[in-house]
């Protein structure tokens, strides 16, 4: 809320918005908000949690928002690690350019997720810890530098089983993705070491990025 700075009654987009803990609580502040998320399990959660006037929630792609959207909101929220999980790249770039689309000219997207410089400068290719339960977790972790990639592999064993997972995420330099922004008509203007009150870091392992949309070029007057 900090970071956004709006005034009670602005538009909010949460997308992803998982089972709606963020939305709910900017909802709850006065902001009148839109969550968005493809799974339809987790939207079901977030219902459960109430719905109202101000809150509002969506089963979707946010490759392919609604259209209706278009230069809808004030701001959007993009938060915990919610990015970079689609196989191409050029997927990422449309999400992007999606949340521009809906952005009020003016309006700010605040971006959260890991640092790829961070990440890789603090890497561990495994570690293990135990749970409140008595499960033992373990990570195996390979970093491919040409795509980005950082696949992890977890396995766990305990008191109600074992098992394992695997699954990929895209990890992108501040750089980079003020790049993305750029394209879409985005201007980064703040980055943040995650959700510390101070600038980004070489091995900030998170990072908080605050892009505002341009404002459109007033007319001239004629005559």
């Amino acid at each position: 809320m900090e970071i956004l700075a709006l005034p009670s009654g602005s538009r909010v987009l949460d997308v992803p918005c998982g089972q709606g803990r963020h939305a709910h609580l900017l909802a709850e502040t006065g902001f009148r908000v839109d969550g968005l998320d493809y799974s339809a399990h987790l939207i079901a959660k977030a219902k459960e949690r109430g719905t109202g006037p101000t809150l509002h929630y969506t089963r979707g792609d946010m490759r392919r928002l609604p259209a209706r959207w278009t230069a809808r909101f004030d701001a959007v929220l993009n938060l915990f690690t919610s990015f970079g999980f689609f196989a191409a790249p050029r997927d990422d770039a449309r999400v992007i350019a999606e949340f521009a689309r809906v952005l009020k000219p003016g309006g700010a997207l605040v971006w959260h997720g890991g640092s790829r410089d961070g990440v890789m400068a603090r890497f561990l290719s495994r570690d293990w810890w135990k749970s409140d339960d008595g499960t033992m977790i373990g990570h195996r972790r390979h970093f491919d530098p040409l795509s980005g990639l950082l696949t992890i592999d977890t396995e766990w064993e305990g008191p109600s089983g074992r098992g394992t997972r695997q699954h990929r995420i895209r990890l992108y330099t501040a750089s980079r993705l003020a790049e993305l922004c750029l394209d879409a008509g985005l201007v980064v203007e703040e980055a943040y070491d995650g959700w510390r009150d101070r600038p980004l870091r070489r091995r900030s392992t998170e990072m908080v990025l605050v892009a505002r949309k341009r404002e459109l070029p007033r007319r001239r007057r004629g005559g």
